[in-house]
């Protein structure tokens, strides 16, 4: 059996993951794991460290006692309120509930092995202090991941239409399988979008074309569309006029050195298009 794994902190946008997560595995009749991973930096910070120098070592080893039981505390609360939203969203799988302590990043490769899909807010628990900013960790886990990586947006909407980011690269021919092949959109309308680079759009056409077959073969009838302009502004512009649920496309497909240098096209997209956004690496 499929299984959605669902990463998710004290924010926000904790609900909307779980309610994505309830979807997808009501689609793919997956079973749902819900993680929360303590995150170790909260206890290396610096009023932590002024703490043990002007209480000294005792007291301040029990205040980090106190500090380690009330994470412990708030994780289980929001694994409990995790699968209480699932439930009372229809979803009547398996809920498996997980707490690791460390990095998320780092416990992904353990956590995604069984999973066919990952679901992570687009922000976290900072949202509200840097809400035109995507959250490191979202970004992080997006590059790691070896799964299809399902970016919630920060209020869930039924989805019942896919606008699907088409170039012709490897992620986004993955993404073009998946679509093909997974039971998650089924009944659902499916726009298959291009933006050609230049004037020329011969060569974008033609690969454009080979998608759309791809799709049609697959007994689905997508709605084809050749875009022109700046990457991000033109699906963003075209998600907005067709009332697009949401998006799906490759992700990070250069090195971090070229995305500090001139930036990337998926960071533009998720930033700028508010909508939940399946990414594949």
């Amino acid at each position: 059996m499929s299984k959605v794994l669902v990463c998710i902190d004290g924010s926000q946008y904790a609900e909307s993951c779980c309610r994505h997560a309830a979807w997808a595995a009501g689609k793919l009749d997956a079973s749902i794991e819900v993680v929360y991973v303590t995150d170790l930096r909260q206890f290396e910070i610096p009023f932590i460290a002024d703490l043990s120098g002007s209480l000294g070592l005792q007291p301040y080893q029990s205040i980090m006692g106190e500090l380690q039981e009330l994470e412990q505390k708030k994780a289980e609360i929001v694994l409990e309120q995790a699968v209480q939203i699932v439930q009372n969203y229809g979803y009547t799988g398996d809920v498996v509930k997980t707490h690791k302590t460390g990095f998320l990043v780092d416990c992904l490769n353990e956590l995604e092995e069984s999973a066919t899909l990952i679901v992570i807010g687009k922000r976290g628990e900072n949202a509200n202090f840097a809400a035109d900013h995507l959250g490191s960790t979202m970004e992080r886990v997006a590059r790691a991941a070896r799964k299809p990586c399902l970016v919630a947006s920060r209020a869930f909407k039924p989805i019942d239409s896919v606008l699907v980011a088409y170039q012709n690269a490897e992620a986004c021919n993955a993404a073009v399988e998946f679509v093909k092949s997974a039971p998650l959109f089924k009944g659902i309308k499916i726009h298959l979008v291009a933006v050609s680079p230049s004037d020329d759009e011969s060569e974008a056409l033609e690969d454009l074309k080979k998608a759309e077959n791809a799709l049609l073969e697959a007994g689905l009838t997508p709605t084809c569309q050749m875009l022109h302009g700046m990457v991000a502004q033109a699906i963003a512009d075209y998600a907005k006029e067709s009332s697009i649920d949401l998006l799906v496309m490759g992700a990070y497909g250069h090195s971090r050195i070229r995305h500090l240098i001139i930036g990337s096209s998926t960071t533009e997209i998720l930033r700028d298009c508010r909508l939940p956004t399946l990414l594949f690496r």
